[in-house]
């Protein structure tokens, strides 16, 4: 029998007949459950097409990179001016290889310049990294060298840095592949040089470090990671294929640091073998920020370190130790984290509180003598205002002036707030406090206008100082913070412009007194933009309506006058008219 030409029934139809069947035959007490099929993929959706590798977009120039530094570290200009240059060159040249599509495997002119930092602790080493870090935009991963050991041995793998960066890089390994990997106290991976034989903890992390510095691919899966494992199966489940994760280090930057005790003897031994006379002089020295500025590769190998390794750490910075005055400028920047961190421990039990300049002197000094550098800081604001802090959010107490006497004798001090916590007194130095400090702040922006200007495009006219600097004062931010929040502000009360020709067919022109007067308005009241918007169009809508009909006019310039005294203004213009 010939079928061929007959047309096969659809499974539906097929289904619908044996229903009605079964209807006929048992009544509804008989149905046909059809079990759930899912669409197949096509052809073209089983073809996996290949993502294309995000590149980097990096614009900084080394300059800019220095001025932001400027901002938040005291000192260590040679080490900011090092450091900027040579990451604005790094990531400048990737962007330049990637646009023009010389990314290839060709090794020439492809010297990766990974730095060393050299410096005594507390000198702000990884904060500066960090700060860098977060102003580029890319992954930063810090690892202390004291917990690897070379692969295959007990102890942390120094590949786990790499996928440490790609779990900061929320698991995009293009991200990743642009990171920085900063490794604390690498001079104690330094061999022992009266060691005989193999130094697992030192020399084999050494080497463990030589391909990942240069260039390798590092697979993400850890075989002896029971997570790591669990995802690859997790993955397997989901796709139904073994897929090689692999991250490739030619991009990551390598940043190094230590403190490097024993170097300047070995930097000392060297230049007074060779030169008579100088090196005489630097023998003498006692300096060791001066004898650092003299280091050699020669000397990083007679310390301990392989030549190979020294070999892939091409750039040097020294950072300076420091001294009592700069710890002084550290407390006093407006924007250093020691003095924010801890307005913020108090304001978050509703208490405010202000340091005089003698207070800021006293724990730089005591700060100083410690002789663990900015690390002494935290150290000496924490011993004077613990007490304060244990006891005060149990009280009714809610401003806290920090003054010369509080610090040298905090017991004392907080037995006679507790015994007269409503004294003129303290509200008078709170407030005196916090008019020099307003004034300090208006001054510090006020120094820094072009440059704020130019990275903002916000005009700071004398009001919006007053404004910036009273915020600042008010709430617990650094000035940059502050900026930005006033000009995310301004844009919007400019962009009431176009809502309002939108609406009204009527083209208004913001004046800078205005903006700020709304600017204050937000700040310092309740009502936000959308309530502005509102108000503006109930004091405004039918004066400038009748306004053009009567003068045919369609261009309106909005001051502040205008804004506190709406019909005033439009009654003048009238008049005018």
């Amino acid at each position: 029998m010939n079928i061929c030409n007959e047309r096969i029934p659809d499974p539906k139809e097929i289904e619908r007949e044996l229903g009605e069947f079964l209807a006929k035959k048992f009544g509804g007490e008989v149905k046909i459950i059809s079990p759930m099929t899912m669409p197949r993929k096509t052809e073209m959706e089983n073809v996996k097409v290949p993502e294309e590798k995000k590149s980097i977009n990096f614009d900084l120039k080394p300059a800019d990179l220095i001025s932001y530094l400027d901002q938040y570290i005291v000192r260590q200009d040679q080490a900011k001016a090092v450091l900027s240059t040579k990451i604005c060159t790094h990531f400048n040249r990737i962007k330049y290889s990637e646009s023009s599509g010389n990314d290839t495997d060709n090794p020439v002119g492809r010297i990766k310049n990974n730095v060393l930092m050299i410096g005594p602790t507390g000198v702000g080493k990884t904060y500066i990294i960090r700060l860098i870090a977060k102003k580029i935009g890319v992954p930063f991963v810090k690892g202390d060298a004291t917990k690897f050991s070379e692969t295959g041995y007990v102890g942390g793998d120094v590949e786990d840095l790499i996928r440490d960066l790609v779990r900061e890089a929320d698991e995009d390994t293009d991200l990743a592949r642009y990171g920085i990997i900063y490794i604390d106290e690498i001079d104690k991976i330094a061999s022992s040089r009266n060691m005989i034989g193999a130094d697992v903890s030192r020399t084999g992390v050494q080497r463990a470090l030589l391909k990942p510095m240069e260039e390798t691919d590092v697979e993400l899966k850890v075989p002896h990671d029971p997570i790591s494992m669990i995802q690859e199966i997790e993955r397997f489940r989901k796709t139904g294929k073994r897929e090689k994760r692999v991250v490739n280090t030619r991009n990551i930057l390598f940043i190094m640091s230590g403190a490097f005790g024993e170097l300047p003897e070995i930097i000392t031994r060297r230049m007074s073998s060779r030169a008579i006379g100088f090196g005489s002089s630097l023998k003498n020295s006692r300096n060791p920020d001066e004898i650092f500025r003299h280091v050699r590769s020669e000397d990083l190998i007679e310390f301990g370190f392989e030549s190979e390794f020294v070999g892939r750490l091409p750039v040097h910075t020294i950072l300076e130790r420091l001294s009592e005055k700069d710890l002084f400028e550290i407390l006093k920047n407006p924007n250093n984290p020691v003095i924010l961190g801890k307005k913020l421990d108090f304001a978050a039990y509703g208490i405010r509180i202000r340091f005089h300049e003698k207070a800021l002197r006293l724990l730089a000094k005591q700060a100083w003598q410690e002789n663990t550098g900015a690390r002494g800081l935290v150290s000496a604001v924490e011993r004077a205002l613990l007490p304060f802090e244990r006891t005060l959010p149990s009280t009714n107490v809610k401003i806290l002036p920090v003054t010369e006497v509080l610090i040298e004798d905090p017991e004392k001090a907080l037995e006679m707030l507790l015994e007269n916590p409503d004294d003129s007194k303290i509200r008078n130095s709170y407030e005196k406090l916090m008019a020099e400090e307003k004034e300090f702040i208006r001054a510090y922006i006020s120094s820094d206008k072009s440059r704020l200007l130019e990275k903002y495009n916000l005009s700071l006219t004398p009001s919006r100082l007053e404004i910036a600097s009273d915020y600042y004062c008010r709430h617990t931010q650094d000035v940059e913070s502050v900026i930005r929040k006033i000009r995310h502000y301004a844009d919007e009360i400019k962009n009431m412009e176009l809502f309002f020709y939108k609406n009204h067919d009527i083209n208004i022109v913001m004046e800078d007194d205005a903006v700020d007067y709304m600017i204050e308005q937000v700040l310092h009241s309740d009502i936000n933009i959308d309530q502005l918007y509102k108000k503006l169009n109930l004091d405004f809508e039918y004066g400038l309506k009748l306004l053009r009909q009567k003068t045919g006019k369609n261009r309106f310039f909005i001051t502040r006058e205008a804004l506190t005294n709406s019909e005033a203004y439009v009654g003048n213009l009238l008049k005018d008219e």
